[in-house]
């Protein structure tokens, strides 16, 4: 039986131990590598030679997105298993678009995770079936990706003006960005905006 060389990209150190105590149990699975930070996710898997990512959303550094994208195009044979707390639809659909091969939530069994695991080496595609539903019903994101980098950075409260020069565009167009983004999320405000994109996983 050949082992599957499985790469761990979780910031919590004890929800990372626990998956890879867990899935260490796996007669044909090795974590061979365990990082707590999306931006060290490549160069981890190009040093131990990995056949599978799994990895969680919320990282520092870079999301699990991200990272998954990164790896699609560093080293496309790469299989990606993104898992996250947060089963909203938007990110299910912006992991796919990332590249990723499948999309469960954390609280999923690990046989069920070991599973997934397997199924993606054999070139399926595995993805949780309520947030799968869940997406469809909310359809794609109304958001340029202009406009979700602009609402972002607006997310911790900072001023037009701040805004403008972290992203290095004009106050006039961040102030333009954002009332296109309140007015296709039929929000009140910029914070309410920012909250309704977060809810459905499109920033």
């Amino acid at each position: 039986m050949s082992m599957i060389r499985l790469l761990l990209a979780e910031d919590q150190s004890m929800v990372r131990e626990a998956l890879a105590a867990l899935l260490g149990l796996e007669p044909d699975i090795e974590v061979v590598a365990q990082v707590a930070r999306g931006d060290e996710v490549l160069a981890a898997a190009r040093e131990h030679s990995i056949d599978v990512a799994l990895l969680d959303i919320e990282m520092p550094g870079m999301t699990g997105i991200e990272a998954a994208g990164e790896l699609h195009r560093a080293l496309p044979d790469v299989k990606v298993v993104v898992v996250t707390t947060f089963g909203r639809p938007g990110y299910l659909r912006r992991a796919m678009e990332s590249g990723a091969d499948a999309f469960l939530v954390k609280d999923a069994p690990a046989s069920q995770l070991a599973e997934a695991v397997r199924k993606v080496l054999a070139g399926e595609r595995v993805i949780d079936p309520t947030l799968a539903a869940a997406a469809l019903a909310d359809g794609a994101s109304p958001l340029t990706d202009r406009e979700r980098e602009v609402l972002r950075t607006a997310a911790d409260g900072s001023t037009n003006a701040e805004i403008a020069a972290s992203l290095h565009l004009s106050q006039g167009t961040v102030r333009n960005y954002l009332s296109t983004a309140i007015q296709k999320m039929a929000a009140r405000n910029r914070a309410e905006a920012v909250r309704m994109a977060r809810e459905k996983g499109w920033l």
